[in-house]
Formats: structure tokens, C-alpha cells, sequence
């Protein structure tokens, strides 16, 4: 029999449990912190660990402040779809995070929150947390009680940026033709003074004032009100628009990912932490349903996010095994084996393979497309008419066509730039949605693969299905938990040490 050690951090600092087979090697065992689990292996639990159990921090450091605030929400996430109660591999399934990611999101949150830890008869660390842990944390961490109104000042720095652009649209052709019809209509007073003057003077008699805010009397007070009713309906109001049409409506796909490897941690989770890789190819980045058949790197990624190893079954068939989230807290019971179904029937509630978005060039409607090129175009046609009467105009210093000269540089780049950005736009929208198409393909492919297996395939699932695992830990396994008092604990500690005594003597 080999020493079998495991360590697992409970916190920052340096606190470990360890767990070691006696009797060919005695651990380290701090006084009174000593279990006993059913197969005779001695549990060391530190003191140090009790008080990250109870919440106690050095220098009272918000721990969850360390965190992103995308880990942390998923992490909290998943929590609370497990019921407050969970293991490691729940939360990275449940939120596609990395093993290490979860269990340092689980160890801030639960020192910030006054959450416990229980381990096992097997080992295997819990985190439970409070019902009202979400209020706890939010109580001690400034930054995540600022999170909601950074988020509201970004989304208004957003839409003032949106706006922004369709609002210089319309001061852009305000300016361009006002400048025009004045140069125009000064233009047969001048004719007297040419001679005299050696050329075109223009004073236009007023003087200019313009007030950017003048231009925002359209701006809709109940924004986010009516943002609510416009995501229904899919439709955005002119000035929208016209930075719709200009830069596009963003990436369509962001935080997709987030979506897939959510699919992948569930998929596998649910399928008792045993899958083939031809399970997983409809979720992953595959070429062509070819590559599935010789080569299966492309599994890769997903064993170092979830921990997995490869193993042989009897018949020579590699699956691959995730122990991390084979072991579970919660008491839903998952099907393990294939009964024969369609696979689409009996993934049960998991999309059969991971879709991405097409790239849309503008969600403008197309009466509102044209009317923006309509303003575009107009605004273009005056920029070069304006410019080539400027060449031929003298300006006094104080005057609103020296004003404009001086800005026309801006008028220019930004009529130019009001086609040219949408055409190449236009062009890698093409490429994205080709290579998307392409990569949507072959994943459909390989879920119709399984939808209909050959033998050989059926047989590997089949295996999968018989190496499958899923252990649900209940109360009734806890051996320890940093809820309790030590002193309350100690009697289950003698007793454990009574029932160690009592081996060793039948051995």
C-alpha cells in the first residue's frame, strides 16, 4: 500500500489539509485536529483552517475585491444555483470557469461571507455559504457596491458616444450649407469691392455663436425606458442609427464563450465526468468532421480547463475522465448511461452543439439605412462644394466663415470617413460571417455524427457510459466542518480515535 498525500489551500495564507495512509507514515498532526475516515486515512485539519472558516482575515482585506468581477458574479452564480451548498467542480462546471479560478473565487467569497467548509469522509472540500452572503459581501466591499452605478455610467458613456456621432451628422450639414447659402448670397455684394480689394473679402454682419447643447433637444430623457421596449422590438430611433450604420452594433458573440465552456462543464458534469471526444466536438472549434476521426487534439483546451486525464477502456477506446466534476454537493441525481435514444434525446436539456452569431452589418431597418445615407451623401456633396469655394474666399479673422475654414479639416475627414469606415467594415463582416458559417458547419456535423453513431462509436459511448461516476456528498459523509466549535468536535474526534485504535489492534 502507497502514501496517497493530498494538499489542498484553503486560503492565501498557508493552511492545508492533508490526508496520509498510516500506518507506513505518520503526518504532521496538530493537537485535537486529527479524523478518522472510513478506509483508516488520518484527516489532518490545521488551525489555521478553522479561521478562514469563520471568516477571519488578516487586516480585514475584502478578499473578493481580488477577484474580476466577471469571475465573481459567475462564481456567485453558480452558487446559488446549487443551493448555497458545493464543490469545486460545481461551480466550474455550472459557470465554464478553470478548477483554479473557481476555487479561488469559492475561498474569497467564503472568507468575505462567513461561509464554512466541510470535508468529507474521502476528503473532499465543500464550501457552504450563508442564504444572505450576497448582502454580507456587498456590505463589506465598496467596489462591489460602486459595480451597479459604473455600470449605469457606462451604458450612458455609450449611448452618449452613439448619439454623439449622429448629432455631429446633423451640425456637419447645419454648418456645411450655412456656410454656403452665405457665401452664395454675400457673393453679389462683393462684386462692387472686387477690384478694389484684389480679391473676395466676406464679412457676413454677424457674429457666430454656437451652442453644442442646441443640438441635443431631441436627446429622449427616458433613455433607458424606452431601450427597454427598442431591444424587443429591435429597433433604434435615428440618431442610433446612424452610428449603427457608420460602426456596426458591436460583436455579437461576446461573452459566447462564457456560453460555451458553460455547455462543455454541463455537458460533461451531467454525463458523469466520463465522455468521448466526439462528445465534445460539437462545442469545440473544428475544421471538418475529418479531423474528429484521427485526430483529437482538439480536446486539449478543454482538459487543462476541467483537470481531465485520458484513459483506456477494454477495448482500446481513449475517453477521457474529469474527477473534478464527478463529485458533487448537490442531491439532483444526472442519467450515466445510454439507453439506446437518439443522442439529441439524451443529452437532456444540453444544446446538442455551440452556434455562433452571424456578424450583421447594421440592425437598421432599411428605410433607415437609406435615409442615412441619404444625410451622408448630402453632407459629402457639401464638404466638396464648400471646400472649393474656400479657395477662393479671404476671410476676416473674426468672421463665421473663418470659424468654419478653420474646422473644415474635421468636416472633411469625418464626410469621408462616414462611407469609407462602412466599406472595409462591410468586407470583414463578409470574412467573419464566412469563417463563422464555416466553423457552425462542422459542429452540426459532428452532433449529426453522434446523432446517429456508426458501432464503433456506439460501443465508446457505451464504454464512457459504464466508467461514468457520480458522487453526490451528503451530510451523512461530513467528518468535519469549520462551522462548529473545536471543542464541539472533539468527542467525534475521540470516538474516531477509539475506532483507529480498534483497526490497528485487528490487524
Amino acid at each position: 500500500m502507497a502514501t496517497i498525500p493530498t494538499c489542498f489551500a484553503i486560503t492565501p495564507t498557508s493552511r492545508l489539509l492533508t490526508f496520509t495512509a498510516p500506518p507506513f507514515h505518520k503526518p504532521f498532526i496538530f493537537p485535537q485536529n486529527r479524523r478518522i475516515n472510513k478506509r483508516g486515512w488520518a484527516l489532518v485539519v490545521p488551525r489555521a483552517a478553522v479561521d478562514v472558516g469563520r471568516g477571519i482575515r488578516p487586516g480585514g482585506v475584502v478578499e473578493s475585491d481580488k477577484l474580476s468581477s466577471d469571475v465573481r458574479k459567475r462564481t456567485m452564480d453558480a452558487v446559488d444555483g446549487c443551493g448555497g451548498r458545493v464543490t469545486v467542480g460545481d461551480v466550474a462546471s455550472r459557470a465554464g470557469l478553470k478548477l483554479n479560478e473557481a476555487q479561488k473565487a469559492l475561498q474569497a467569497l467564503a472568507a468575505d461571507t462567513d461561509g464554512f467548509l466541510e470535508v468529507s469522509e474521502e476528503g473532499d472540500v465543500l464550501y457552504v455559504f450563508p442564504k444572505n452572503y450576497r448582502s454580507k459581501l456587498g456590505a463589506k466591499s465598496f467596489r462591489i457596491k460602486a459595480e451597479p452605478f459604473i455600470e449605469k455610467a457606462k451604458g450612458a458613456g455609450e449611448y452618449l458616444i452613439r448619439v454623439s456621432f449622429g448629432t455631429a451628422l446633423i451640425a456637419s450639414i447645419v454648418i456645411v450649407y450655412t456656410a454656403i447659402i452665405a457665401l452664395v448670397t454675400s457673393s453679389r455684394s462683393e462684386d462692387d469691392n472686387r477690384g478694389r480689394r484684389g480679391g473676395r473679402s466676406y464679412d457676413s454682419g454677424f457674429n457666430f455663436y454656437f451652442n453644442p447643447v442646441d443640438l441635443f433637444w431631441y436627446w429622449d430623457p427616458y433613455y433607458n425606458r424606452r431601450r427597454r421596449v427598442q431591444v424587443d422590438d429591435n429597433k433604434t430611433n435615428f440618431i442610433e442609427s446612424v452610428f449603427s450604420f457608420v460602426f456596426g452594433d458591436g460583436d455579437p458573440n461576446q461573452g459566447i464563450e462564457e456560453e460555451r465552456w458553460k455547455l462543455i462543464g454541463q455537458y460533461i458534469a451531467s454525463n458523469g465526468g466520463v465522455v468521448a471526444a466526439e462528445e465534445l466536438a460539437p462545442y469545440l472549434d473544428i475544421d471538418s468532421t475529418e479531423r474528429i476521426k484521427d485526430d483529437e487534439s482538439y480536446i486539449l483546451p478543454v482538459l487543462l480547463r476541467f483537470d481531465g486525464q485520458p484513459v483506456v477502456d477494454e477495448e482500446g477506446n481513449i475517453l477521457y475522465r474529469f474527477p473534478s466534476l464527478q463529485r458533487t454537493a448537490s442531491q439532483k441525481s444526472k442519467r450515466k448511461e445510454y439507453v439506446g435514444k437518439r443522442w439529441a434525446d439524451w443529452v437532456g436539456g444540453v444544446e446538442k452543439f455551440f452556434e455562433e452569431k452571424r456578424w450583421q452589418f447594421s440592425k437598421t431597418s432599411s428605410s433607415e439605412r437609406a435615409m442615412v445615407v441619404g444625410l451622408g451623401g448630402l453632407n459629402l456633396f457639401g464638404v466638396i462644394v464648400l471646400g472649393t469655394m474656400l479657395k477662393e474666399v479671404a476671410v476676416r479673422p473674426d468672421s463665421f466663415i473663418k470659424f468654419v475654414a478653420d474646422i473644415f479639416p474635421l468636416l472633411q475627414i469625418y464626410a469621408g470617413s462616414f462611407f469609407a469606415i462602412p466599406l472595409v467594415r462591410w468586407f470583414f463582416v463578409r470574412k467573419r460571417n464566412a469563417d463563422i458559417e464555416k466553423r457552425n458547419q462542422a459542429r452540426q456535423q459532428c452532433a449529426r455524427v453522434l446523432e446517429l453513431p456508426d458501432i464503433s462509436l456506439t460501443q465508446k459511448l457505451f464504454s464512457a457510459r459504464d466508467m461514468a461516476q457520480k458522487t453526490v456528498i451528503g451530510q451523512d459523509q461530513i467528518v468535519y466542518s469549520t462551522d462548529k466549535d473545536f471543542l464541539d468536535q472533539d468527542y467525534e474526534a475521540n470516538e474516531w480515535d477509539k475506532k483507529f485504535r480498534e483497526l490497528e489492534r485487528s490487524d
